[in-house]
């Protein structure tokens, strides 16, 4: 669509929406294989004949198939989709290298994760913390993430606005950051070039700091900082309202940035690592619950004025209650990262249950509110097909949520105290075996919650591929009045 900037009202190129719509049409595809997969590993736990006998589908070759499915495939494709949409029009610009590179960007990225995913079910991979795949997708990686820095920044430098708006600060701190990580964590030597094992460049503990180096500010900057650009952007666009203190942006950004790089080491309390640097993590740990929540404060105060919007607009409540589960995360995390709670917590379902409160109330809902507010125009409609539909899909998958992350709070903290607890004697009191057998209810209760959130995001599948085909819902007309309590018509 064309534009004008505010500045000089000359007019500007067409921005690109078609590669942002092949984003978000690959966002929600990845999504709901993410999710399928994630139910169908928690039922694997509780049931292990779910396991099927099979070397393609036991646990070990799916968990990273559905960890890469959701982080990469899903997220991945949310961020880069919104930061094109974003940056086009923070910068009143067109992407920079036109129709090719944006479209290599997108098919590069997809192909990435077709031969991740391979790898990962033909158990080809470098079998470390994350699973990465092997060598030769590596590279591939490498290449398409230079042609995203080389658009986003391109574009930002040709802006025709002299402000760079602070939710591109964000964006482009996750692409460079995720570029050094990339490449440092995934340094190794091919054995032939024809083939597809490797070994890593660093062994030992070298190489346990680097994975968690890696591992903990691919949370820092892919699953916070790229998602805190999305928020600065939706968040205030769909409150109609300025964000709340931009000047608390930047500082939040500024601090944000220098302190999350230091603290990795708070994943390996109690082991090779020196101490000091375990000491140095969970310091940095701590340091780093004041700028998040500075981040959560200004997301939330954004609504000043507009906190009936919570009310009237679902698609509001996904993007506000993404943030708040973003202040509780970061909340959680600090405290997980101390010594003594991490003795505790450290190896058990507690961490699954963080993790997840993040993944599924963080990155996932602020996902789905930023898909939501971006279909109908993207794709020329005046509003979606049913926002009834949205509603239920707000609350079927955040009761999937509670429902996931107690169970493995409770599951968690019993499990690190069955594996702490001695008899008289001074026996370890509970097998392991026992701990299992105790933990089963709790990881029923995960799968339902897993199915819930499923269900949730099929039904916003359904909702988008209405909206986009241009149907229209027989439903009265929404005003603050009847907008939460009219009964839903029939179709």
């Amino acid at each position: 669509m064309s534009a004008t900037t505010a500045l000089t009202g000359r007019p500007v190129a067409a921005y690109d929406e078609d590669v942002v719509r092949l984003f978000v049409i690959a966002t929600m595809f990845w999504g709901i294989i993410a999710f399928t997969a994630g139910v169908y590993i928690a039922f694997q736990l509780a049931f292990p004949a779910l396991n099927l006998g099979l070397e393609y589908t036991t646990f070990g070759r799916l968990r990273p198939l559905h960890t890469s499915a959701a982080i990469f495939a899903f997220g991945g494709n949310a961020l880069l989709g919104t930061s094109f949409y974003v940056v086009q029009r923070t910068c009143r610009a067109p992407l920079f290298g036109g129709w090719a590179l944006s479209r290599f960007v997108f098919w590069g990225y997809q192909f990435f994760i077709v031969m991740a995913a391979l790898g990962y079910v033909l158990g080809v991979s470098q079998g470390r913390e994350y699973a990465e795949p092997e060598w030769y997708v590596d590279l591939w990686l490498t290449l398409v993430w230079v042609a995203y820095l080389v658009v986003f920044l391109g574009t930002v430098l040709k802006r025709r606005e002299p402000h760079i708006y602070v939710a591109n600060w964000f964006y482009l701190a996750f692409i460079i950051t995720i570029a050094v990580l990339h490449i440092v964590n995934n340094l190794a030597m091919p054995v032939s070039l024809v083939g597809t094992k490797s070994y890593s460049a660093a062994s030992g503990v070298q190489d346990a700091l680097l994975q968690w180096w890696y591992g903990h500010n691919a949370v820092g900057f892919f699953l916070t900082a790229g998602f805190l650009g999305m928020m600065y952007y939706f968040v205030p666009k769909r409150a109609e309202r300025p964000v709340y203190s931009y000047r608390l942006s930047i500082i939040h950004f500024w601090a944000l940035i220098f302190l999350y790089i230091w603290a990795g080491p708070h994943h390996l309390h109690y082991t090779a690592l020196p101490d000091w640097a375990q000491t140095l993590g969970m310091t940095f740990s701590i340091m780093l619950w004041v700028p998040s929540w500075g981040g959560m404060v200004n997301g939330i105060m954004t609504l000043s004025g507009a906190w009936d919007k919570l009310r009237t607009d679902p698609v509001m409540r996904f993007l506000v209650t993404s943030v708040a589960f973003y202040g509780m995360s970061t909340f959680e995390g600090p405290v997980m990262s101390i010594k003594a709670v991490n003795a505790l917590s450290h190896y058990t379902d507690w961490t699954i249950g963080h993790v997840h409160s993040g993944a599924l109330g963080w990155v996932a809902f602020i996902s789905f509110g930023a898909v939501y507010d971006l279909v109908p125009k993207l794709w020329h409609r005046k509003e979606l097909y049913s926002m009834r539909l949205v509603g239920w899909h707000f609350w079927i998958s955040t009761l999937g949520i509670v429902l996931y992350i107690t169970s493995m709070w409770v599951s968690g903290i019993m499990q690190g105290l069955m594996w702490r607890a001695y008899d008289h004697l001074g026996f370890l009191q509970y097998s392991f075996v026992e701990t299992v057998a105790a933990m089963h209810p709790f990881y029923v209760i995960r799968g339902l919650g897993g199915v819930l959130f499923l269900l949730g995001a099929l039904i916003m599948v359904y909702n988008l591929v209405r909206t986009i085909r241009g149907d229209v819902r027989a439903e009265a007309p929404m005003t603050p009045a009847n907008r939460a309590t009219a009964p839903i018509p029939a179709e």
